[in-house]
């Protein structure tokens, strides 16, 4: 009986089951191009040296959510980073090693 129930609260289901094996878990916001872009630049960065990113030119993109992009993607190729920001600019830079 728990057998016939569970089969026709499948069929009642909006919504398709797919396994999760087959999903792609890579992240790819919508600001990945702009975010790889800076981290393959800030790879090149100098010792001492931030990255200026002019808030004018990322496309409208908040400088919470670039902040963020940025950060999270720099931690998931284990780069370490700083940064700060003004008015009109996002500064970034590869974190002093201890």
């Amino acid at each position: 009986m728990a057998k016939e129930s569970k089969q026709k609260n499948l069929s009642d289901l909006k919504y398709r089951q797919v396994e999760v094996a087959n999903l792609d878990k890579g992240r790819k916001g919508k600001h990945h191009e702009l975010v790889q872009g800076i981290l393959r630049e800030l790879e090149m960065l100098s010792e001492g040296a931030a990255m200026e990113i002019p808030l004018a030119d990322v496309g409208g993109i908040g400088l919470a959510n670039l902040r963020s992009a940025v950060h999270r993607a720099a931690t998931a190729q284990g780069i370490e980073i700083q940064t700060l920001a003004d008015d009109k600019n996002f500064y970034v830079w590869k974190a002093a090693k201890s």
